[in-house]
């Protein structure tokens, strides 16, 4: 058979479209790039296996558990038709090159396009940390094979994800509730965002007083804050512990009384200074940006989510603005180095730059240094403000933040110096008050003229002084007093973890790879464990009680040590120093004394779901966790006052805006006293002798019926059915019939809605009769209040209470009048926010068609549905605007019309 001939063409394989284009740009001729747009294969779900394999080793998790854990991938449903055209691509290249990301995944990718396309050309694999013309030609000069310890690494981690999730979230399902999903760094993020709220709910706050006070000089005045008395240092937040026990020893702790006669008695006091202590001060350039710390800092400076910020940056590295984005690694190359100090020098001056380059080292549990760190592309960087008409709003801010990171790093040092000034008095009562007032003084910025980092919320920070500059006073010199009060304080709680402050935590303890957790933090919000309170995360009373069952049942798999020394087992693959399918196979099935989750899973045991699902607020009141959320339920024996029989527990539904912590045993009695009663009965149907009960539900007060179940007398009463042997059926258990209701009118409530009203609203549609054309007009409520129905067309009518009294001729009336669109009275907004800080329209929260969204007139999102409109802020607005900005538009395929078919003429 003659071999194929030669056609001098190459094909290019990256993962996206945006990628493609951008090197394109700079491979010469011969080159076709296309893009396989992410994987073009995964595990698919047990159900959609074979049905031979169903029943095999493969049939649980679509893995080969007796075959060294091999994988039984497919080709993605929606990824065939891209297959079947980069096949055709293929045969039509002399080589092919695999030009996905350096990372895991890029490099899983890679193996599994070879897999499926089975080239019969020399294949080569490509990686650049950018997409810069210098940076292509120096991946052509460094190509290499497909990295198999990479790949296995990959590949495991895959396996290992779908045996956690697929043998641990079944048992979640039967013990808290259906759909939730456990997940091997999803569940331990959650664990850390539930640990801090219990550690909030048990802080008890400490009280503690000091004095502040404003003093002159001949060279000025300055504020200072009271350090000691009689010698004792003064007892700040810090000297106390969660309990509100005071541990530091030799301190004075001051309460109200004693600082308030304090500050009387210094009244009129002669106060010297006692002390100048000047100090150089130097302070570092922060590293450049890994994928860690650029999370934190975006979310810090710019509001971003972690995820909104990935999205960001993933456009600026395809385009060709900054290098690969997923990296753990803080150091630069010769020429970004080269880059930033060409650039420093040149914006701000030569001595703005260290002698000699900083080189800087990843400190994460971890680390891999593989990657470069993320900083503007190419050998010379462009500034912000020569590619600002280049890029959006949000990706200029992002760049702009990534450029003078990397600048920063490699200036000089700022340096000045800092000042502490103790001064001090003898009181009337002959107390020695000593206070201090620090500043630090910059006298060269050196970074800090181009950046500096931003911090995360500490316990603490009320006691600091702020750096400012003191008056040039001496030991000795007499001071003039003026203003000195008593200030009191409380010790407060842990701080919530933030996007950002929990990005530094799991990094700090090597949980999980920094390119996954935006996703993860992402996850753990969708799947309703964690919700945001402004920038805080707040977990749920659901993962209250998915933490427990697994700290109870699988502590390992929730265990932070466990978690991170499993993400070192998985580096160890990926450098090719342990084997996946050992590894996995130790995991699964155990080995000796270590049992495997299987061996857990399988010798589980009794699981109270009572006991897992529930929380004791006081000695009396529990909240549960039920199906339709969280309620109160107190073991308080009730007497029924009118028969004096014990009725059933009492109940309190809690607020979904209620955040755990604030769950106090006070608000709970406060709860259970004002809860309105859950169910009252109203009486009886005429009609059908069902009873008719107003209940209080989740999403507001409604009025049902209740169909009595079939007695088994009435059950074995039905038509016997049989088999077709002649053999009886047992009998069937009926089908639950659907009970009417209705939602109370706004002006009804649980307590003052009657039978005849509950009837009525049972009653609704209302059908008011039929137009000329026999089309049925119906009244009913909806969503937005009451409405006409005729066929597909509806019309607003103008209250609850006309549905029971419009007539068939006012209802044709309305409908003889064109349908007004938009001529409505302007509905105002459901709340403001203020400018946008990029498109600099007022942001405003809208009722739309699908529930409230919030809007600048530009770009509109939704408000999630784990957010309340009592609780929304102006932060999380601007930041969801944020994101669904970095989305993009949404992009709409055009459908053409086809062509007509002409018709065919005779012949003559």
């Amino acid at each position: 058979m003659p071999s194929k001939a030669k056609t001098g063409k190459k094909l290019v394989i990256v993962e996206s479209p945006a990628k493609s284009k951008t090197i394109a740009k700079y491979l010469g001729e011969g080159f076709i790039v296309e893009a396989s747009i992410g994987h073009i294969r995964d595990l698919p779900q047990p159900s959609e296996l074979p049905a031979e394999l169903k029943k095999t080793s493969v049939g649980k998790f679509a893995v080969d558990i007796d075959h060294d854990f091999k994988p039984y991938y497919v080709v993605s449903a929606d990824k065939k038709k891209k297959v079947t055209e980069l096949k055709a691509a293929l045969k039509d290249a002399d080589e092919l090159y695999l030009a996905t990301d350096g990372d895991r995944e890029g490099e899983a990718i890679a193996w599994h396009l070879l897999e499926v396309l089975k080239p019969k050309v020399p294949v080569y694999r490509m990686t650049f940390g950018e997409i810069t013309k210098e940076a292509i030609q120096r991946a052509m000069g460094n190509l290499r094979d497909v990295d198999t310890a990479l790949v296995d690494a990959q590949e495991t981690r895959r396996v290992l994800d779908r045996l956690y999730g697929y043998e641990i979230s079944p048992v979640l399902w039967r013990k808290v509730a259906r759909g939730l999903s456990a997940g091997r760094v999803q569940s331990v993020v959650t664990r850390m965002v539930v640990d801090r709220e219990r550690e909030r709910m048990a802080f008890k706050a400490a009280s503690y007083w000091d004095l502040t006070g404003q003093f002159g000089a001949d060279a000025g005045s300055f504020k200072a804050k009271l350090a000691a008395v009689d010698g004792a240092k003064v007892a700040s937040g810090r000297d106390f512990n969660d309990d509100g026990v005071l541990t530091s020893k030799n301190v004075a702790h001051l309460n109200e009384e004693l600082a308030a006669s304090l500050a009387a008695g210094l009244q009129d006091a002669s106060f010297t200074v006692r002390s100048v202590d000047t100090k150089p001060y130097t302070r570092r350039p922060a590293a450049p940006f890994t994928t860690s710390t650029l999370q934190q800092e975006a979310g810090r400076k710019l509001r971003f989510s972690s995820k909104s910020t990935m999205q960001v940056a993933q456009r600026l590295y395809e385009n060709g603005y900054i290098t690969y984005m997923r990296t753990d690694s803080s150091a630069l190359s010769d020429e970004a180095l080269t880059a930033a100090r060409r650039q420093a020098s040149e914006l701000y001056g030569p001595e703005y730059i260290p002698q000699s380059p900083r080189v800087y080292t990843g400190k994460a549990a971890n680390a891999q240094e593989a990657h470069e760190a993320i900083r503007p592309a190419g050998d010379s960087f462009r500034t912000p403000a020569q590619v600002a008409k280049q890029l959006s709003g949000d990706e200029f801010r992002l760049y702009e933040l990534i450029w003078k990171r990397t600048v920063a790093s490699q200036m000089a040092d700022a340096k000045g110096s800092t000042a502490t000034i103790r001064l001090g008095a003898v009181a009337a009562d002959g107390r020695d008050a000593e206070f201090s007032a620090s500043g630090t003084v910059i006298t060269f910025p050196g970074f800090l003229a181009a950046y500096e980092e931003g911090k995360d919320e500490t316990r603490g920070d009320e006691d600091s002084d702020d750096a400012r500059r003191l008056p040039n006073v001496a030991k000795g010199d007499a001071l003039t007093a003026s203003e000195i009060l008593a200030v009191g304080h409380e010790t407060s709680p842990p701080p919530r973890y933030t996007e950002a402050s929990l990005t530094a935590e799991l990094e700090k303890r090597g949980i999980g790879r920094p390119s996954t957790y935006a996703s993860t933090i992402s996850t753990i919000q969708d799947r309703g464990y964690v919700r945001k309170q402004g920038s805080a995360l707040v977990p749920s009373w659901i993962a209250f009680s998915v933490i427990r069952l697994l700290e109870q049942h699988f502590s390992d798999y929730v265990d932070y040590e466990f978690t991170a020394d499993m993400e070192g087992d998985l580096d160890k693959i990926a450098n090719g120093q342990a084997v996946g399918a050992s590894w996995l196979r130790h995991f699964y099935f155990g080995e000796d004394s270590d049992p495997g989750l299987l061996s857990i899973v399988n010798n589980l045991g009794e699981i109270d779901a009572r006991e897992i699902n529930s929380i004791p607020i006081t000695d009396e009141i529990t909240l549960r966790v039920g199906k339709f959320g969280p309620y109160l339920e107190s073991s308080a024996a009730t007497v029924d006052p009118k028969t004096g029989e014990i009725v059933e527990s009492p109940r309190a539904n809690v607020p979904e805006d209620l955040a755990p912590d604030e769950l106090t045993a006070a608000k709970a009695i406060e709860l259970m006293e004002t809860a309105a009663p859950e169910e009252r009965v109203l009486g009886t149907d005429p009609h059908t002798g069902h009873t008719v009960v107003a209940k209080n539900g989740r999403y507001g007060a409604y009025v049902t019926e209740v169909i009595p179940e079939m007695t088994e007398e009435q059950i074995a009463a039905q038509p016997v059915e049989y088999y077709k042997n002649g053999k009886p059926k047992p009998p069937k258990k009926p089908v639950k019939a659907k009970p009417r209701t209705g939602s109370l009118f706004k002006s009804m409530t649980v307590e003052s809605v009657t039978l005849d009203e509950a009837l009525q609203l049972m009653s609704l549609p209302r059908a008011l009769g039929e137009d000329a054309e026999g089309n049925l007009i119906t009244v009913q409520n909806g969503r937005f209040g009451p409405y006409l129905k005729k066929g597909t067309d509806s019309r607003s009518i103008g209250s609850e209470e006309e549905i029971f009294t419009i007539t068939l001729d006012q209802a044709l009336e309305i409908y003889s009048q064109p349908k007004q669109r938009g001529a409505r009275a302007a509905v105002p907004p459901l709340a403001e926010f203020g400018p946008d800080p990029v498109s600099e329209k007022n942001i405003v929260v809208k009722e739309g068609r699908f529930g409230p969204y919030i809007t600048d007139g530009i770009t509109n999102i939704t408000v999630p549905r784990a957010t309340s409109l009592e609780e929304l802020t102006r932060e999380q607005a601007v930041e969801l605007l944020a994101e669904k900005r970095a989305k993009g538009p949404v992009k709409r395929t055009a459908t053409r019309k086809a062509p007509a078919k002409k018709k065919a003429t005779a012949k003559k």
